[in-house]
């Protein structure tokens, strides 16, 4: 088959991520010692639009981590800078937030919905039951959500709900948004059909490679059960030839690259 017979992305990049360190057993059931996480967001170039799968934290927190986060940034030793900010580095990859035309949104914690109102002429997709579940948190998880910094000065733009298991986002096989739950309801992971690779954003489906390995949870997951069901779907996909990137492990950050195109 001649390489671009088949419909796909042109490019995609990691947005360089601040990073902070958890203790493993925060995100994966019976995981030990401490780990190093890349906060990110992912853009990807498809001939009928630019696209956000993510938005990280809001701004300022790379303008001033203590504004955000105050003595939290000690305890978790938060590591940024302002040219983490995404609308600057969209800016550095040629194009304006204004060009962004789709954005899918993973779930909505904070390090994931930061930075949706830099986009308000975009198209919004989101999971079932993802908005209200942020807007009324179980209390353990409750620290994961700013609604009223992130959520609410949103809610009027262009949003869509996805009920379907998955949605060809363009009709051509290239983007394919798939409902994965149970670390929150609406749980979304991204297929990119790339011209050298099928490759999987996985969200927060799953945290560590460890969790993929043993297929557990985050032990703040809203839903165990369908955590694990989720993690079991990405990883037949990857039994498939499909390559995942779990976008807080960090060595995933290091293999695929920040701000590398990946064709």
């Amino acid at each position: 088959m001649p390489k671009n017979a088949r419909n796909t992305a042109k490019r995609l990049w990691a947005l360089d991520a601040p990073t902070m360190d958890m203790d493993a057993g925060e995100l994966v059931v019976g995981a030990e010692g401490k780990v190093t996480i890349p906060l990110p967001a992912f853009l990807i170039e498809h001939d009928q639009g630019l696209i956000m799968f993510d938005t990280s934290f809001a701004p300022i927190l790379n303008e001033d981590p203590y504004a955000y986060f105050g003595d939290l940034v000690d305890v978790y030793n938060v590591q940024s800078h302002p040219g983490q900010r995404i609308d600057r580095q969209i800016a550095s990859l040629g194009f304006r937030p204004e060009d962004i035309t789709h954005v899918i949104l993973s779930h909505t914690h904070s390090d994931h919905s930061g930075g949706l109102y830099l986009f308000p002429q975009a198209k919004f997709y989101i999971g079932p039951g993802e908005y209200d579940f942020a807007a009324d948190p179980p209390a353990d998880s409750a620290q994961f959500y700013r609604f009223a910094d992130d959520l609410e000065p949103v809610k009027n733009f262009d949003w869509t709900t996805l009920y379907a298991p998955q949605t060809d986002l363009f009709g051509d096989g290239a983007v394919t948004i798939m409902h994965t739950p149970g670390h929150s309801p609406g749980e979304l992971s991204l297929i990119v059909e790339l011209p050298s690779q099928r490759l999987v954003l996985t969200g927060d489906t799953v945290h560590l490679r460890e969790g993929l390995d043993k297929c557990q949870p985050d032990p703040f997951d809203w839903d165990h059960d369908q955590a694990r069901a989720s993690i079991e779907k990405l990883r037949r996909l990857e039994e498939g030839g499909a390559r995942l990137w779990i976008a807080h492990d960090m060595e995933d950050w290091k293999h695929f690259g920040a701000l590398v195109p990946q064709e």
